[in-house]
């Protein structure tokens, strides 16, 4: 496996489709067995996808990552075969705005570029999964509204806030008549307690039915790949305690507690 090293590859331009493929052209033309390379973040020895770069016409090489390969969630770096850091362009994500999967696992590409200026994939894989829709403000409470994907809504459905061993609960109620359309309220104040003494992160997740496995909160159907600085909620002064929702850097829905001022 080659190394990675610090020279730049070609530049990039990527168009991101709604089943979760990535068209790469780069710029130039390389060998005829050229590849492009995706190694995952952290990832092992078994974290690799190398796919074929073919001649796109002009001074152009074409790669394509289809839809049914499926990558483990993480970050995906992009290099040339020679180990050589590749270079975002032009990304095209207009498919992924408003995206409705199909039956089956929801696999979500998006490529984006990185602090220092590589190009990379935002992948995730979930079956079921819970869409994050619109975020709203009651007196003292956070809405939440969504879609269930892989699953339906049935008898003991709830929403859960867990912050390592605790575990609170809210209704959830189904939106229409699909079973798959939710909502819930989360009232601030069951998850400040008696007091708020530091930060505290709850992760919002729903659970189906009773006795289902629980499923994470998340919006990852679109093209935003960290929604932590784009997406930034009003925060509720309640007593003794701060609280707003927020996303995280893998876009997984949680409330925010820290002490009031």
């Amino acid at each position: 496996m080659t190394t990675p090293t610090r020279g730049r590859g070609p530049r990039a331009d990527c168009i991101a489709d709604a089943a979760g493929g990535v068209t790469f052209d780069i710029a130039g033309t390389g060998a005829p067995d050229a590849l492009l390379v995706l190694r995952r973040r952290g990832g092992g020895t078994g974290d690799t996808v190398r796919l074929p770069l073919t001649p796109a016409g002009g001074d152009h090489s074409r790669a394509v990552l289809p839809g049914t390969v499926e990558l483990a969630e993480g970050h995906w770096d992009a290099y040339t075969d020679d180990g050589a850091a590749v270079e975002p362009g032009i990304r095209d994500l207009r498919a992924l705005v408003g995206r409705v999967p199909g039956a089956g696992r929801i696999a979500a590409r998006v490529p984006y570029p990185t602090a220092d200026g590589r190009l990379a994939v935002r992948c995730w894989l979930r079956r079921p999964h819970a869409e994050a829709g619109d975020i709203g403000m009651a007196q003292g409470a956070c809405t939440v509204e969504g879609v269930l994907y892989g699953a339906v809504l049935g008898t003991g459905a709830v929403a859960e806030a867990r912050l390592g061993g605790t575990v609170h609960q809210v209704p959830l109620t189904a939106v229409g008549d699909g079973g798959e359309h939710f909502a819930l309220t989360l009232p601030y104040a069951t998850l400040a307690g008696p007091s708020v003494d530091g930060e505290r992160l709850w992760t919002l997740w729903l659970r189906p039915s009773e006795g289902a496995w629980p499923v994470r909160i998340s919006r990852i159907l679109d093209d935003v790949w960290d929604r932590r600085n784009v997406f930034v909620y009003p925060a509720h002064e309640g007593e003794g305690y701060r609280a707003a929702p927020c996303y995280t850097a893998d876009n997984d829905l949680c409330v925010r507690l820290s002490p009031g001022t």
